[in-house]
């Protein structure tokens, strides 16, 4: 008879710990499990049995005097026309009294004879969230309104320290605001990026927290939930706002001028900055203390909080990709790119749940849509390069104007090289290259540059006159060289490139100087008596001949003198070549022309140039008009 009442005792304790830790029936019936696993006298059936029999006796009249007792004390809280945590002795008296009241509602949940009662509880516990759910609105904007950001921040290492020096948002014209009650305090601007903004403080933080754990807890994650990302999110908004960033559609960004739109990509990069190393990261802070340990409830609010100026920033970026790939665009789609790019990291870490997974995926796709409109841009140079057809000559043979564009372009895309690397990277359109040590970039670059120079050979026919035409062509390809040599283009093509277009300009010069003094040379190296030569198929007299030069010489000389060689080594080299290719020559005809019979001694009445002369005007040639004809004096 002992060992029965023992065990009737055993089960007892049992039960009454399955109903006292069993919030419902699932629970308590894990809880019953675990017993009837440990020993085989905690049958599960008499364990349920005794369990659902102590739950049918639940006493009525108890049951009445609790809610009774809570309703009472409770309908004082709810009907209060003031602030309940203004006062914190209220707030804890009515926080106990809501405690009570959950476990009030969790314990009738798993009895099936107080449906009555429970239905009571329930509609107790509602008036209550409700008026949980205003104290809670109440508590963050009184919050917002009385923290000034300015006072202390966070530096990234959890330490924070005072900083009244750095805004981030230039306030210097709007000492003299009157801020309205209701207008939503703006974090303040910070220089440094490496910092967390306590947005509100530290003691409204953890009001909030009771109030939503209770909230959460009774089945209001989501009333909770929305009334806080409601209030964030219009500071966000407004943040945005202050730091420049509007609410422009696609359509308003592809109409705008492009002066205005570059001025807009500017004030773009700062607020994306500020929203994604400072803004968001200081919300998803907040967040985690006001919801934690709340579960899903922490991470569906701040995807709440931050997706209106997520989308907002990543709109803009978007509408500046699928727009106009104008040339003129590139510079500042980079800027855009290397933002995005620098920024990748940030969403990875601010956007890491689930809930987030689609503003993550949105940030890189309109990431990958910048590098395609980088490519489209230099598809779009190409074709200016082929469109700009041969309308009319460039005066005096000098670079033609798409060669400093190209050139000017192209310098200054590559100071961005590691950046267009990574978009050519991931093309694959480039044209082929046989040398597969060159990098994609690298074959844009050279293809860019075979465009052009294809261009210019087509525009250098234009020219009748085929030293000119030489000479334009050596000017173009000694200005590509040089922009090449002396900047990053030159790490692009190559060396091998280089030595191959330096040969070129050679290949162009000999070409000039076979032009344009083969026939002058023909007249001084003839080689026959010094009576007379056969010159072009006519016999020619020594006085014929040193008449022929003089003329061509001075026809070179006046239209040569008029031609431009811009650069000054290449012009230097070109004389100093031309010297050395004429000079010896007259000398040689000079000196048979003096001992021609019949020339004698009046030699210098033929002779209009001496062999100073020609140095000195050979000298003069390839200045656009600088020197002056001459000759003997």
């Amino acid at each position: 008879m002992a060992a029965e009442n023992g065990e009737e005792k055993l089960i007892a304790v049992a039960r009454h710990i399955a109903k006292t830790l069993g919030h419902n029936e699932s629970m308590a019936d894990d809880i019953l499990q675990i017993f009837t696993n440990f020993d085989d006298r905690f049958s599960r059936e008499k364990l349920a049995d005794k369990l659902t029999t102590a739950g049918q006796e639940e006493d009525p009249r108890a049951l009445d005097h609790t809610l009774k007792s809570l309703e009472r004390q409770i309908s004082q809280y709810v009907a209060a026309d003031h602030p309940i945590w203004s006062d914190s002795a209220d707030s804890s008296a009515f926080l106990d009294c809501v405690d009570e009241l959950i476990s009030t509602v969790r314990g009738l949940s798993v009895s099936s004879s107080s449906g009555a009662y429970l239905a009571r509880a329930e509609d107790l516990l509602q008036q209550t969230m409700f008026r949980l759910e205003d104290e809670f609105r109440l508590l963050i904007e009184r919050g917002g309104e009385s923290f000034e950001p300015t006072r202390s921040y966070n530096n990234g290492n959890g330490e924070l320290a005072e900083d009244n020096s750095n805004l981030l948002f230039d306030d210097s014209d709007e000492d003299d605001h009157d801020y309205s009650d209701n207008e939503i305090p703006v974090a303040q601007r910070l220089s440094n990026y490496d910092i967390i903004i306590d947005a509100l403080p530290s003691g409204i933080i953890n009001d909030l927290h009771e109030i939503a754990k209770r909230m959460v807890f009774s089945g209001s994650g989501k009333e909770c939930s929305h009334v806080y990302s409601s209030f964030r999110r219009e500071f966000l908004e407004e943040s945005l706002s202050r730091l420049g960033l509007g609410k422009l559609s696609n359509e308003e960004v592809q109409k705008m001028q492009w002066q205005e739109l570059e001025d807009e990509i500017d004030k773009w990069i700062k607020a994306a900055n500020v929203s994604l190393r400072i803004l968001f990261p200081s919300e998803r802070r907040l967040c985690d203390r006001v919801f934690h340990r709340l579960g899903s409830v922490n991470d569906l609010s701040f995807m709440e909080v931050c997706r209106g100026a997520v989308v907002q920033i990543l709109n803009f970026a978007d509408a500046v990709a699928i727009g106009s790939r104008s040339p003129e665009r590139l510079f500042k789609v980079l800027d855009l790119f290397e933002t995005m790019r620098d920024l990748m990291p940030e969403f990875e870490f601010n956007f890491s749940d689930q809930y987030c997974l689609v503003l993550r995926n949105d940030a890189l796709g309109i990431w990958k849509r910048l590098g395609e409109a980088i490519r489209g841009i230099f598809m779009e140079l190409e074709n200016l390069i082929r469109r700009d057809q041969a309308k009319a000559a460039v005066p005096h043979g000098g670079p033609h104007p798409i060669t400093r564009y190209v050139m000017n372009y192209l310098r200054a895309a590559c100071r961005s090289r590691e950046s267009l690397e990574q978009v050519f990277e991931e093309s694959v359109n480039v044209v082929p290259s046989k040398d597969s040590t060159l990098s994609s970039l690298s074959v844009q670059m050279a293809w860019i540059m075979e465009l052009l120079e294809t261009n210019l050979e087509v525009k250098a026919k234009i020219y009748g006159d085929p030293a000119l035409c030489s000479v334009f062509l050596m000017n173009n390809g000694r200005y590509i060289v040089q922009k090449v040599k002396d900047s990053e283009l030159g790490l692009l093509l190559g060396d091998d490139w280089i030595r191959k277009h330096t040969a070129k300009i050679k290949q162009y010069l000999s070409s000039y100087q076979r032009s344009s003094w083969n026939k002058l040379l023909v007249v001084l190296r003839a080689d026959s008596s010094p009576v007379a030569a056969n010159v072009g198929g006519k016999s020619m007299s020594m006085k014929d001949r040193i008449k022929a030069f003089n003329s061509q010489f001075e026809e070179i000389y006046k239209s040569q003198s008029q031609w431009i060689i811009f650069d000054e080594q290449l012009r230097n080299e070109l004389r100093i070549s031309l010297c050395n290719l004429v000079m010896p020559a007259y000398r040689n005809f000079i000196a048979r022309f003096q001992n021609a019979p019949d020339v004698g001694r009046h030699a210098d009445r033929y002779m209009k140039y001496t062999l100073e002369d020609i140095g000195t005007q050979i000298n003069e040639l390839f200045e656009g008009g600088k020197g002056s004809a001459g000759g003997r004096k």
